[in-house]
């Protein structure tokens, strides 16, 4: 049987690793130094591995015959500047894909993930008669801009490491106390679409709005429309968000201008909702454009985040290790989330089923834990740390344990 509880010594290298991480972040695809340190711990363990989509690290953690099974931990920052006062945060910089210097932050806990996964590979290579089959870890970059699983299975992942017949993955978060995790099942994860809309006008005087064809009054309106797409379009039974997340126009206050720019992010939870809210924004978007005989807008894809769905067989496998571990009081159920993860795009593309649970970095009588992406978001070292590691062995050894 895999035994969850590491030693002082590893316990002492998992802090260490998270301190380390957490001083250096490195915005998303461009975790060099992050992939060297990953591969660094991986050949101390004697763990075989890989450059995968650029900047991601694989290892492939074998132990004789038995089932696959991957796991997966993201690795890249965010373009935050940290304000939590710890003695290790971040002073790092990075650039922008314009050039633009910003300072990085692990603001959404991937340090945490990245120190949690070789925490519990250094486990696993203590005690490999515990335990029988591969491990496939997958240091993934580019989580923030849903590229960087995407990279990694067209770099060919799951034809350079053994296919997999199950993926995993865990998120710390502020939402559930520290020592617990909880999961969904079924649907997880909300599926995300970001849109830039380039809205097109004539520019003039502003003392002469006749000669005009105002770009500006006229997204007012395309964004105004387009809040009634979840209110009045959709069942109150299909949950979506259409957000404009930023409105550009103009450079003085007396010149009408000639465009104007905004941009959209978008969360469904299956394919036809997403299908349909997607058609009314072209629909909304060109039938405004058409009422101010103004040109067409155009309509330019930014990123798009997979679905993320808990296979509902694995799923209660993976709830049952995780209450043998930690206590069914600690193993929660929640419902579908409205936030986004690229996560699905690994077993999807293994053709696999995947089960994704989240673990809490706050202690349950924290008046206002800081949310993913604040400045101010540090999760408690422990029990956050361990409640990781042990819900990654569990999960693994209710596959792999002899």
């Amino acid at each position: 049987m895999l035994h969850t509880l590491l030693t002082d010594a590893e316990r002492e290298t998992l802090h260490a690793d998270y301190r380390h991480l957490h001083a250096n972040p490195e915005l998303s695809m461009q975790e060099h130094r992050t992939a060297e340190f990953i591969e660094a711990r991986l050949g101390a363990l004697g763990i075989e591995h890989f450059r995968c989509g650029g900047t991601g690290v694989v290892g492939v953690q074998r132990n004789g015959d038995g089932p696959v099974i991957g796991f997966r931990a993201d690795t890249d920052g965010l373009p935050i500047r940290e304000d939590t006062g710890a003695d290790y945060a971040s002073s790092a910089t990075g650039a922008l894909a314009d050039g633009t210097v910003v300072p990085v932050m692990h603001g959404c806990g991937h340090d945490t993930h990245v120190a949690v996964a070789l925490a519990a590979a250094a486990a696993m290579a203590r005690q490999p008669g515990a335990w029988s089959g591969t491990v496939v870890w997958i240091f993934q970059p580019g989580e923030e801009t849903a590229a960087g699983a995407a990279a990694m299975v067209a770099d060919g992942l799951w034809d350079r490491a053994p296919l997999p017949e199950l993926v995993l993955g865990q998120h710390v978060v502020p939402e559930t106390p520290a020592g617990t995790v909880a999961l969904a099942t079924g649907p997880a994860m909300a599926m995300a679409d970001s849109l830039r809309v380039t809205v097109r006008g004539r520019q003039s005087h502003g003392s002469q709005p006749q000669d005009s064809i105002d770009p500006i009054v006229l997204g007012v309106h395309m964004v105004a429309r387009l809040q009634t797409i979840v209110s009045r379009e959709l069942s109150p039974q299909s949950p979506a968000v259409v957000t404009c997340g930023t409105f550009h126009a103009g450079l003085k206050e007396n010149i009408i201008p000639d465009r104007a720019e905004f941009t959209l992010n978008i969360r469904t939870l299956t394919e036809d909702v997403r299908d349909r809210v997607l058609a009314a924004i072209v629909r909304i978007v060109n039938a405004e454009a058409d009422a101010s005989g103004a040109p067409r807008p155009e309509i330019e894809e930014l990123y798009r985040f997979p679905r993320l769905h808990n296979d509902e067989e694995r799923t209660e496998a993976v709830r049952a290790a995780l209450q043998a571990e930690l206590g069914e009081r600690n193993v929660l159920e929640i419902p579908p989330a409205m936030g986004s993860e690229d996560f699905g795009t690994l077993p999807d593309g293994a053709g696999a089923p995947g089960v994704y649970w989240v673990f809490g970095g706050f202690p349950a009588d924290h008046p206002a834990p800081p949310v993913n992406h604040s400045p101010h978001f540090l999760p408690v070292l422990e029990p956050t740390l361990s409640t990781g590691v042990r819900a990654a062995l569990a999960a693994l050894g209710h596959a792999l344990g002899r």
